[in-house]
């Protein structure tokens, strides 16, 4: 969708991409500052995922983050935008027991943060609890495949929607989704030939996080895009910069210039 034409992205622009076949980009974001700068290059759509236990909370998983530790960082990538769409990322256990507690999530991050919609994890076990957030009025994005929510349940970052079963349940939970009234819907580590089926079945929007090239629309987490994540990171992930290098290289020049002195010299402090 960056062509130069949409002024503020909304979920009908996601429709519009998928009868269009124009390819929809998604990031990752949890500041203003990236918000800022991701938005003005003309990424379609921000994530304030669950993905912050991770890279902003120190958490080893998504599993303890909360909506009250999103809500300030969704807030902070909403009021940063001008053109991007947001979407707020439901944590694990805010809407799980059925379609009143997802409702109540969703209206608290519509009204506390500014996001533009919501994501909640799950297919056909889920659909009740996007019908219900739809028919308030609340866009939904929802997310099959591998669902990091709940990896102590798939047995951890397993593929998922492979040959025979794995492939019925995918496409179960894709039209479970779409039925229940979402906008668009995440594929997460599937085969490229499953996620195609799914593409090629669906009406809606289906957005590919490691789940090949067929779909209408890639998402990445930025930190690892970035090349900020230290260690392994998934195969899917093209690294698009190495901020984790840049970043290194001038703490260490920082530290010798202090230590030497050349730091604050005559230029970078003020005069009586």
């Amino acid at each position: 969708m960056a062509d130069g034409v949409v002024k503020r992205v909304r979920t009908r622009h996601f429709q519009n991409a998928k009868e269009q076949g124009i390819p929809i980009t998604g990031l990752t974001s949890y500041d203003a500052l990236t918000a800022g700068i991701f938005d003005r290059a003309g990424i379609d759509f921000l994530l304030v995922g669950d993905s912050a236990g991770n890279n902003v909370l120190g958490y080893d998983t998504t599993l303890p983050v909360t909506v009250d530790q999103l809500i300030p960082l969704t807030r902070a990538v909403a009021g940063a935008v001008q053109r991007a769409l947001v979407v707020a990322d439901m944590p694990f256990g805010s809407y799980e027991t059925g379609p009143d507690e997802a409702l109540h999530t969703a209206f608290r991050f519509m009204k506390e943060t500014g996001a533009h919609a919501v994501k909640l994890e799950g297919g056909v076990r889920s659909a009740e609890q996007i019908r219900r957030i739809v028919a308030a009025g609340i866009p939904v994005m929802a997310h099959i495949g591998f669902t990091p929510q709940s990896e102590h349940g798939l047995g951890g970052h397993v593929i998922q929607g492979r040959q025979g079963e794995g492939v019925e349940q995918l496409l179960a939970d894709a039209h479970a989704v779409e039925a229940a009234g979402a906008f668009a819907v995440v594929l997460e580590m599937v085969p490229a030939q499953a996620a195609r089926q799914v593409t090629e079945q669906l009406s809606i929007p289906t957005i590919s996080v490691g789940a090949g090239p067929h779909t209408t629309g890639q998402l990445l987490v930025w930190t690892d895009w970035a090349g900020l994540t230290t260690g392994r990171i998934p195969k899917f992930v093209k690294k698009y910069a190495e901020l984790a290098e840049i970043l290194d290289g001038a703490a260490r020049a920082y530290i010798a210039d202090v230590a030497s002195g050349a730091y604050p010299d005559e230029a970078h402090s003020y005069e009586d």
